[in-house]
C-alpha cells in the first residue's frame, strides 16, 4: 500500500492497541500455543504496529514478513520496531530483534498488493494478518485473497476494519448526514477497486466460512477521550475532507461541524471489527466437500 502519512499511522497506534479485541487475540494465541516457531505475513504493514501488537502473544521464534507498497513506510517500520525491541541488529532482509523473550526475524517485502493479494503464497506462512486494510479493498480483491488463503490453508487475523458506526460528543445537527456521506466516500476506489468499506468484515466472514473456515468476529471500537485530543482532531479533519470530496453537504455545514469537532473536550467512538478465521483440519476439509461449506464452518461473534 502507499499514500499513508506516517505521522497519522504513528498517531493512531495507541488507540489501535487499546481497541484491539483481547478475546480474539487470546484465541489467536491459543491456536498457536504449541508452536515453537512460525512465519507471519503482515499485509499492508505500514509502520509495523500490527507486529508490535501480536508478537508478544505468539511463538518464541517468529519470522515476520512485512508487505507494503511504500518503501518509506517499510523503512519507518524498521525504525519503530528497533525502538520498541529490547535488542536489535540489522540483517540483509530487514532486522533481527528480541522482545520480552521472543526472537523476531523481520523481513521487508516491497509488493503491490492491489495487483497481487496473494503476495504471501510463496512464503508458506503459518498466519496472514492485516490491520485496517480490508475496508479499503474491493469485494473482488477480498475474493481473490480468500481463494489464495484457502488453497494454502492459512489462518487469517484481520483487525481494526471500519464498521460504519461513529459517534461524537457533543453531538451536531449534521452528524447523521456527515456519517452517511463519509460512508459513500469509503466505497470509492482506493486503488483496489470499489472499496468494501464497512461491509469488509462481513464479506470476509461470509467468503471464508464458505471455504470451511471457522470464523470469529469481535468489536474493536476506538474510544477516544480527553487524552486522545490530537487523534480526535486529526480524525475529524480527515472525516470532513472526505465528506467535502463527495459534494453532498454544503460547505458551510461541513465547516460548522468541523469547528465543533476541533474544539476542546470532544470525545469520539469509531466502530471497528476484528476477525479470526481458522481453516478446517484435513479431515474436516474432506468432509466439507460432501456438504455446503458454509454449513460446516463455525461462525461466532464476541463482544467488544
Amino acid at each position: 500500500m502507499s499514500g499513508f502519512d506516517p505521522n497519522w499511522l504513528a498517531l493512531r497506534e495507541g488507540a489501535d492497541q487499546r481497541a484491539r479485541n483481547r478475546g480474539l487475540l487470546a484465541a489467536l494465541a491459543k491456536h498457536f500455543a504449541e508452536r515453537e516457531a512460525m512465519v507471519v505475513v503482515d499485509l499492508g504493514a505500514g509502520l509495523g504496529s500490527n507486529l508490535r501488537a501480536i508478537a508478544p502473544a505468539l511463538s518464541a521464534r517468529q519470522h515476520w514478513v512485512l508487505v507494503d507498497h511504500d518503501p518509506a513506510l517499510l523503512a519507518g517500520a524498521c525504525e519503530a520496531i528497533a525502538a520498541w525491541a529490547d535488542a536489535v541488529r540489522p540483517s540483509t532482509a530487514g532486522l533481527e530483534a528480541t522482545k520480552s523473550g521472543k526472537s523476531l526475524r523481520v523481513e521487508l517485502k516491497h509488493a503491490d498488493l492491489a495487483k497481487d493479494p496473494a503476495a504471501f503464497a510463496a512464503l508458506a506462512p503459518d498466519l496472514v494478518t492485516a490491520a485496517a486494510l480490508f475496508d479499503l479493498v474491493s469485494e473482488a480483491w477480498i475474493g481473490r485473497l480468500v481463494q489464495a488463503l484457502a488453497r494454502a490453508r492459512v489462518p487469517l487475523y484481520a483487525v481494526l476494519d471500519y464498521d460504519g458506526a461513529v459517534q461524537w460528543n457533543p453531538p451536531h445537527r449534521t452528524d447523521a448526514a456527515m456519517v452517511a456521506a463519509f460512508e459513500r466516500h469509503q466505497a470509492l476506489d482506493k486503488g483496489f477497486g470499489p472499496a468494501a468499506g464497512s461491509r469488509a468484515t462481513g464479506l470476509l466472514a461470509k467468503q471464508l466460512a464458505a471455504k470451511g473456515y471457522g470464523v470469529e468476529r469481535a468489536a474493536s471500537p476506538w474510544r477516544l477521550g480527553a487524552d486522545d485530543a490530537a487523534l480526535v482532531r486529526a480524525h475529524s479533519q480527515g472525516f470532513a475532507e472526505a465528506v467535502s470530496e463527495t459534494g453532498e453537504l454544503p460547505r458551510h455545514d461541513i465547516a460548522d461541524w468541523l469547528a465543533l469537532r476541533l474544539a476542546d473536550g470532544v470525545t469520539c467512538i469509531v466502530g471497528h471489527e476484528d476477525l479470526l478465521a481458522i481453516p478446517p483440519a484435513a479431515g474436516a476439509a474432506a468432509s466439507s466437500r460432501q456438504r455446503p461449506a458454509a454449513a460446516s464452518a463455525a461462525t461466532r461473534r464476541r463482544g467488544g
